[in-house]
Order: C-alpha cells, then sequence, then structure tokens
C-alpha cells in the first residue's frame, strides 16, 4: 500500500489535546507519522488540506441499522454509507432489530454485514435479555465472545429491579458495559410528548421528565451494590443529568451520553403535531435543553451519540401519538454538535473528544485518536463552511429528519477508514 500524505491541515486531537498546523503520514493502514514538520516523501500520494480540520474520526455509538428484519428503512450498508458521509469511521448497531441480537451467531451476522459493506467499522451492542422482553438475561459472556461490545435492550428500559441487579453482577465477571434506556416504563406508558403546558394544549399524553430521574435514581443504587459499569443512553433531563453528576462525584461507574436533538431543539418544535420531532425520550423544555448543553460543558455527559433511527414515511406520517419515535441523524451528528464550538459553549477539543476518544475508550476500542502506530481512521472537516441541509441528498435509505432546510455550519469534506479514502465530498 502506497503511502499518504496529509499536508497543510490543522491537526486536531483530543487524546492529546493536540491542535497545529502540520501534516500527517499514512502507511499500511496505520498513522505513520504526525506533526507540524511533516514532508511527503518520493512517490507519496498527496492530499492538500488547505488548512481545514484533521481529526480522528468519529465513534457513533447508537445507531439503529434496522437489519435483520426492517431494511426497508436501512441496511447496515446504506447506515455504513450515511456514517461516512457524515465523518464517522465507527458506528456501533443497537440489537433491537427482528429478531433482536440475541444469540452469537446474529452478533456475527452483523459484523459480517459490515464488513461486507466496506465503509465505516461496524460493531454490535448484544440484547441484555432475550428478544429484548426484559425477562431473561441473554448469554452475556458467550455474546461477548462473538463480538459484542456491550449489552443494550436499545430503547427498553429493564424496568425490574432484580433483573437489572442480576445483569450489573454478571456483566462485571466480564468487565461489560452495560447500557440502559433510562425512562420508568410506567410513567412514560403511552406518553406521546413531554409533560407540560405544551403537551396538555396540544391534547397529547405527557411523559414527565421525573421518569429519567426516577430509572436513573433507582439505577445508581444498583450500580452502587454490584460494582458494574453502566451507561446511561440519551439523557434530555437536567434532574437525570444531576443524578449521574452526584453518581460520578460518589465514583460510582457511570457514564452517559445524549444526541444533538437534545441539545438544538427544544419541545416547541412539535408545533402543530409535527411528527419528524416525535422522540424517545420526547424534546423537552428550553430548561432541559440547557441543562444537556450544561451537562455536556463540565463533562456529566461524557458522549455525543447520533442515536440514528430510520423510519419511513408511512411509519411517520400518522397522527402524532401513532407516529414511531426517532430520527436519523449520522450525517448531521457532525455539525450540529459543531454548534456547540460555534455558540461558545464547548471548546473544539471539548467538542471533538465527546465524538472520539470518550466513546472509543468507554467500550475499548482501538481508535479515536492522532498518534504514531494508531489505526488510520480520519475525518477531514471544513470547521466554517456554511451549508444548508437537503433531505433530498441524504445518504441514508430514510429521510426523517427534523434538520431538512436548516442552516449548518461545518461538515466532512473526506472520511477515511483504515488509510482508504471512503467518502469525498463533491465541490
Amino acid at each position: 500500500m502506497s503511502v499518504t500524505a496529509f499536508l497543510n491541515a490543522r491537526l486536531l486531537d483530543p487524546a492529546t489535546n493536540l491542535d497545529t498546523k502540520g501534516g500527517l503520514l499514512i502507511d499500511g493502514g496505520v498513522i505513520a507519522e504526525i506533526g507540524p514538520n511533516v514532508k511527503a516523501p518520493a512517490g507519496a500520494e498527496i492530499v492538500d488540506c488547505g488548512g481545514a480540520c484533521l481529526a480522528p474520526g468519529l465513534i457513533d455509538m447508537r445507531v439503529h441499522a434496522r437489519e435483520p428484519g426492517e431494511e426497508y428503512k436501512e441496511t447496515i450498508a446504506t447506515a455504513a454509507g450515511a456514517a461516512v458521509a457524515g465523518g464517522v469511521t465507527t458506528m456501533v448497531c443497537l440489537p433491537n432489530t427482528m429478531p433482536a441480537i440475541d444469540n452469537p451467531a446474529l452478533v456475527g451476522f452483523v459484523l459480517q454485514r459490515g464488513r461486507e459493506a466496506g465503509l465505516a467499522h461496524v460493531q454490535t451492542y448484544a440484547a441484555l435479555t432475550q428478544n429484548t422482553d426484559g425477562h431473561k438475561l441473554a448469554e452475556i459472556g458467550l455474546l461477548q465472545e462473538a463480538g459484542a461490545i456491550a449489552f443494550t435492550d436499545g430503547t427498553k428500559a429493564i424496568d425490574d429491579p432484580v433483573l437489572m441487579r442480576r445483569a450489573l453482577t454478571y456483566a462485571k465477571t466480564f468487565n461489560a458495559l452495560i447500557v440502559q434506556h433510562p425512562e420508568e416504563p410506567r410513567m412514560a406508558k403511552g406518553g406521546e410528548a413531554h409533560a407540560g403546558e405544551l403537551s396538555a394544549r396540544l391534547g397529547l399524553s405527557g411523559i414527565p421528565g421525573i421518569a429519567e430521574a426516577m430509572m436513573l435514581e433507582r439505577d445508581m443504587r444498583l450500580v452502587e451494590m454490584t460494582g458494574g459499569r453502566y451507561h446511561a443512553g440519551h439523557v434530555s433531563t437536567g434532574e437525570g443529568i444531576e443524578v449521574i453528576r452526584r453518581a460520578k462525584a460518589r465514583g460510582l461507574r457511570v457514564t452517559a451520553d445524549t444526541a444533538p436533538q437534545y441539545f438544538a431543539l427544544n419541545e416547541n418544535e412539535i408545533g402543530e403535531y409535527r411528527t419528524f420531532v416525535r422522540l424517545s425520550p420526547p424534546l423537552r423544555p428550553e430548561s432541559d435543553r440547557l441543562a444537556v448543553v450544561q451537562g455536556l460543558a463540565d463533562g456529566t455527559i461524557d458522549v455525543i451519540a447520533s442515536d440514528h433511527a430510520p423510519h419511513d414515511q408511512e411509519s411517520k406520517r400518522l397522527p402524532f401519538g401513532q407516529a414511531e419515535p426517532g430520527i436519523i441523524g449520522l450525517e448531521t451528528l457532525l455539525p450540529l454538535s459543531l454548534a456547540l464550538h460555534h455558540n461558545g459553549k464547548l471548546a473544539l477539543l471539548d467538542v471533538l473528544r465527546r465524538l472520539t476518544i470518550a466513546p472509543a475508550e468507554l467500550l475499548g476500542l482501538p481508535a479515536g485518536r492522532l498518534a504514531k502506530g494508531a489505526p488510520a481512521d480520519l475525518v477531514l472537516f471544513d470547521l466554517d463552511k456554511p451549508w444548508r441541509v437537503e433531505e433530498i441528498k441524504f445518504r441514508s435509505t430514510s429521510k426523517n429528519s427534523p434538520f431538512d432546510n436548516r442552516p449548518m455550519q461545518g461538515h466532512a469534506l473526506r472520511t477515511i477508514v483504515a488509510g482508504r479514502t471512503v467518502f469525498t465530498r463533491k465541490a
């Protein structure tokens, strides 16, 4: 494999707080040299970055790829195509497919599909309980051996405290991570939007924000009891974030992520029953949106993940309460996250940390850093380029984004996986 030289770049590596002008050499799928004085050797392919930002490729730890079972909404291959268009070099598939990823053969199926696509690296969770039905634990040890990176029932909360205690205890044997959908299901049952003045005015059943905090409060006690590793997915409320903040202060093995929709939008986006912003958890009031931003800024929230949830039009163009919750997000993950920097809420390296090295370390992946000998999984992006979202240009099979026609600033120009360019944005 020939050497590729990326020159005239702004090198950004949150793992080492690197922010400098320079270059990077790729040889054999790994980073061979990096720094301000890098020069291209004879015969190297040269990429002039024109001052654009060169950073580790994004790692998206919440992707609904829909395969197997709902390939008409998305496949692993089409999700991987959307991922690299967004600068994502590793995506982790959630297991709540049909059938659920609850046995080693299905773990192998997802990983093989990812290899066949040949785009982003594809990892997968396995179901924490058999068929994600919340009754009987899946075989954590065998699933981990087959390649499962962590364990979750996806968008279903483990509501049985005895089962969650067993799960945390059993998973600790394998140092396995459990990812919870933090929402008390009885409080959320039948809910369509955040419980408050807006939902009451629209006649929608409400999901109180306290449903998140209640589940997290219970789970923190169980984490303290068992010493297990626990991750809260897509946190969305100030009360829930405060529970996580206190747990971290006590030294519990607790981490959390959120999705861009929870710091970019609030419940007012529902407007007149706009189903493209029906989410799970639902969009919250402005006070909660600001709390999510603060949680990211102070490190309470470790990771930003897209929570990519593709749906076909028939699943969304329904009365609000009947529409499927979720939006696509792989291709807007980077620009929406960069808005935190443009708005002065987070430093650029802190934004990138929550998209790269933080999920890499959490999931035990050898990625997320610019270092000699590290995998050459990179994104070259324009930090400031203004553009407008156009639904028709999404590479995802589904188009259920609430950001259509929204102005953005910054996007991926080139995505490199294992030293190979897998996406280049046309001028």
